[in-house]
């Protein structure tokens, strides 16, 4: 698949039942509908965390679906200031480092250090460049 961003091939990983389509060349991440409901183990109940398709007005450029290059719409996670693109039909398009926020803050909100967390931390771990530098 091409990165809706830009247009590099995303790599496939796989977590925890979840197929995470990654672009090493802007760090975004493309996730399957449901999979965001599966990562907060809430299944299925993604839908809540975002605003309604089309109730966030942007002037930039719709990005292209991976999977079949319609127009994606802009959504926003509830409670948060992260706007990402959804193909209703299709899926999530997370920009770089977006994913790991989301996925952090949730496992916040619920006090815990859960698979959630471990998945936000190897986002994190993998997917930033440098950070081997850092620690």
């Amino acid at each position: 698949m091409k990165c809706p961003q830009c247009s590099g091939i995303l790599l496939t990983l796989e977590f925890d039942r979840i197929e995470i389509d990654y672009c090493p060349g802007c760090r975004g991440v493309w996730l399957d509908a449901g999979e965001l409901g599966i990562l907060l183990e809430r299944d299925g109940k993604e839908a809540l965390l975002l605003s309604a398709p089309g109730s966030v007005r942007r002037k930039e450029k719709k990005r292209a679906c991976p999977i079949c290059s319609r127009g994606m719409e802009k959504v926003l996670m509830t409670g948060s200031d992260v706007l990402l693109d959804e193909c209703p039909s299709h899926g999530l398009w997370f920009d770089g480092g977006e994913l790991s926020k989301i996925l952090e803050a949730e496992c916040g909100d619920r006090g815990e250090e859960d698979r959630t967390g471990g998945l936000a931390r190897l986002l994190d771990e993998i997917f930033t460049p440098g950070k081997e530098e850092r620690t």
